[in-house]
This record gives structure tokens, sequence and C-alpha cells, in this order.
């Protein structure tokens, strides 16, 4: 019932039926998102397109590894009837199959004994309930003395790409850095990119990068310039999107593991999704190997 189909033998009508009918639907399992991220991907399919579990990797010494790529937060497996007798079955067979270093399921993935990572939300709501009801105390009044602030929506150019450039942080090699603006390009072609700036005095002070998907905004980057970050941008700028989006498109804050920015996303009346992730040390990919082998 389960089997690897690799990417010029998927049948790709099947399988856009199956993702855009799923219960799981995301952004991030969409086939051109992934043939832009992946160096390489494949499937594994349960029976005929009922469920898919879109599988990266890349070879190193004739081994193949599943690792997720860059900018990519939750895969995992789509189906029309979220089944978890058959999610496991897709574990399962995935975890005997591979040589896995990292991957992510999304969150309506119910899976037994694997670990999970910390993923924020808002749904859609009524703002002003949100804002009452929901921030933090303090973070109200951070938004409140940061009104004077101006907040303008931004496209891709050569002054954006300056300010990214100089202050964009968390990745770790100038080739990772070109390959974000690559993906910006993407994004903006395929009209899935959002990006609004706050400002004072006509100077950039933060930057937010969002996905922008049918029903929702991801937060891809929110990008501060230290030099003046006493003007508090960033809660503007987050309770601004807030303000203007969160009726119609709920917000997914892409994270939450590491405690100041967990705190920062609760402080909007963010709530607390997880989802399930497989990681293996080198020895356990080791062992992995040989047994596959």
């Amino acid at each position: 019932m389960i089997r690897k189909v690799r990417y010029q033998d998927i049948d790709f009508e099947k399988y856009n039926d199956c993702i855009e009918n799923s219960a799981q639907k995301n952004f991030y399992c969409k086939r051109e998102n992934l043939d832009f991220l992946c160096k390489n991907w494949e499937l594994l399919v349960y029976g005929d397109y009922e469920a898919v579990m879109p599988i990266p990797f890349f070879k190193k010494f004739g081994i193949k590894f599943v690792d997720m790529p860059l900018f990519c937060q939750q895969l995992g497996i789509f189906s029309k009837i979220n089944d978890n007798s058959i999610n496991q079955k897709l574990v399962d067979y995935f975890r005997k199959k591979y040589s896995i270093i990292n991957y992510q399921f999304n969150y309506c993935n119910t899976i037994a004994d694997i670990q999970e990572k910390k993923n924020y939300i808002i749904a859609i709501q009524e703002y002003a309930f949100l804002r009452r009801k929901k921030y933090f105390k303090g973070r109200k009044s951070t938004v409140k003395t940061a009104q004077y602030l101006e907040f303008r929506e931004i496209f891709i150019n050569s002054h954006i790409l300056d300010f990214i450039n100089k202050n964009l942080k968390g990745l770790e090699k100038e080739s990772e850095l070109e390959f974000f603006i690559k993906y910006l390009f993407f994004l903006e072609k395929n009209e899935k990119l959002k990006m609004y700036g706050s400002y004072f005095q006509d100077n950039l002070t933060n930057l937010a990068i969002l996905t922008d998907d049918s029903g929702s905004y991801s937060l891809l980057g929110l990008i501060n310039n230290e030099d003046m970050k006493e003007h508090n941008g960033a809660s503007f700028l987050i309770d601004r999107i807030l303000h203007d989006h969160i009726e119609n498109k709920a917000f997914n804050f892409m994270g939450g593991s590491i405690r100041g920015i967990e705190v920062f996303f609760k402080s909007f009346g963010a709530e607390l999704q997880e989802y399930p992730v497989i990681q293996n040390s080198k020895k356990d990919i080791i062992r992995n190997w040989l047994k596959i082998s």
C-alpha cells in the first residue's frame, strides 16, 4: 500500500488533487515551492494517492539523506482524511527506509513517540478583541508608545535588499543569504510575498517579510535595525499587520523555540501549535544507514 515514487514518476495531477483537498494543506507542500527549495525530492504514496508525504533529500558518499530545506517549516503527511493509523504506517515506513537528519511534519500529523517543536499562531478573529483580551499588558504599552512610527507596504528594491543584507541575522553562510534573496524574488513572482516596514523620519527601523497564502500570513523574517531599536518598531509593525489583516488572515509566527522570541510571540496573544519532528545525530544516522543497507 505504501511505495516510494521518484520525482520523475510522480503523477502530479493526483498529487495536486491530494494536497489541495487535504485536511493538512499548507504552502510548503506545493510542487512549485518544493521545486525551488529542494535539491531533490520524492514522494511516499499511500494507496492511489490517498495520502502523500514529500521527502526532500540530498546524496553524499552514495547515501541518500533526508533533511529539511531552508525556509521550509512543515511538510509531513497530507491526506483528504487525517487518519492516524495511515499516518503511523507512513512514518514507520519512512524511518525504516531513509537516513533522516531532520524531518518536520505538519501540526495536523499526530504521531506517537516523536518529539515536537514549538510554533505560535493567531487565528482569524476580531482585532479589537485580540488586543483588548489577549495582548500582554506590557505589549499594549509598547505598541501605544510607538504610534509615531510610519507603517508602509514595501516592495523589493535596491534599498530593501541593502537593508536585508546589512541586518538579517540567523543565516550561517553567505550562500544562504543569497538563496534567501532569490527566494524572495521567487515568492514575488508567484504573488506570495508581502513586506511591511516601520519608519522613523523616513528611516527604515524594521522589516517584516511574510509569505501570503490564501488564508494566512507566515512570518518568514522580522529584521531589525539595531541602531534604531529604541523605537520599538518590531512591536509596532506586528501590531499594525494584525490590525489590518487578522480579521481575514491567520498569522503564523513560524517558530517559538527560543525563549525570548517565544515570549514576544505570546505577548500578541499567539497560541502554541506544536508539530512533530524527527532529528538524528550523526551516530544515529550511521546506525540507521547500516540497518537500511
